[in-house]
């Protein structure tokens, strides 16, 4: 149903590079060329210049990339879901970010599988702007986001209110503490989120409320895997701002301890975002319902 030269599109936007595509489809690079230069001339645009050796995609370029990918999400849907109706089963892709991953959402989306027979799920890990991408061009059917967008193509279902904490090993002084001050904070070995992330900005952002920088802060080690840090934590090789959410696991079991950070009030909410048309929502409260399940295990 989709024009071949869309996906030839799509392949050299991701390799950038005619050559790469055409060995990742397995054509010639003559052939790709040409189906590009026949889906310019069928549109009336440019969608790629060179600029130092470099492809670069124009603006109309940008705009016919996406609405590419929207077409080839709807048909791989189209196609997901006829498949589904002769097999009797639900394949959904979910993506959820960093974050999500280390709480308990992964365990609530198994317990969701468990009960209800017929339901599969891949999940995919994303950082959240990636997320909102796939959402728009179909890729996947709903994630699992920190806060929300303005966009009418997006709908949201809250799951949870969550909140940022410092997070140290039950060994370290300020485990002891009901709270601390960021100038206590501005002495301590800080392992953080990569500047991408959402925690990382929300902090960020609290900082600068008070009239603060991040610069002012002893930041040893950055990195995007939640459970590394939350490993490096508990054997006292600095302290972390982490979501909650993400540590209720080692705070059962005592391996971390958190608290508060004086007028940093630092708190977001956890939804479900999915495209306006799709049409499952009972799925979706079914996974909140598993979530809320899979909270009091750790209560």
């Amino acid at each position: 149903m989709v024009d071949v030269k869309l996906y030839s599109l799509i392949k050299v936007y991701e390799c950038g590079s005619f050559v790469a595509a055409a060995n990742q489809l397995s054509i010639t690079q003559p052939a790709v060329s040409q189906q590009i230069k026949a889906l310019e001339q069928e549109l009336n645009v440019k969608i790629f210049e060179r600029n130092s050796g470099k492809l670069i995609v124009t603006k109309a370029g940008e705009k016919v990339i996406r609405c590419a990918q929207r077409m080839i999400g709807l048909q791989n849907m189209l196609e997901q879901e006829l498949s589904d109706d002769r097999e009797m089963i639900d394949h959904l892709t979910v993506g959820v970010t960093h974050t999500a991953e280390s709480n308990p959402i992964a365990e609530a989306l198994a317990k969701y599988c468990s009960e209800n027979n017929g339901i599969s799920i891949k999940i995919v890990t994303m950082p959240i702007n990636n997320l909102y991408k796939m959402l728009m061009s179909y890729e996947l059917d709903f994630a699992i986001v920190e806060d929300r967008i303005r966009d009418s193509s997006i709908k949201f279902l809250p799951l949870d209110t969550d909140y940022l904490v410092l997070a140290v090993s039950p060994n370290h002084p300020f485990a002891k503490k009901n709270m601390i001050t960021l100038n206590e904070l501005k002495k301590e070995r800080l392992i953080l989120r990569l500047p991408n992330s959402g925690t990382r900005n929300l902090f960020v952002a609290h900082l600068e409320s008070n009239n603060m920088n991040i610069n002012d802060f002893n930041v040893i080690l950055e990195l995007d895997n939640v459970s590394t840090i939350k490993d490096l934590i508990r054997r006292d090789f600095g302290v972390s701002i982490l979501p909650k959410s993400a540590c209720l696991d080692e705070l059962k079991k005592k391996k971390i301890s958190v608290l508060p950070i004086e007028n940093l009030s630092m708190m977001r909410e956890i939804n479900i975002a999915y495209p306006s048309d799709f049409t499952q929502t009972e799925i979706l409260h079914g996974i909140v319902q598993a979530y809320n399940d899979t909270l009091k295990i750790y209560k």
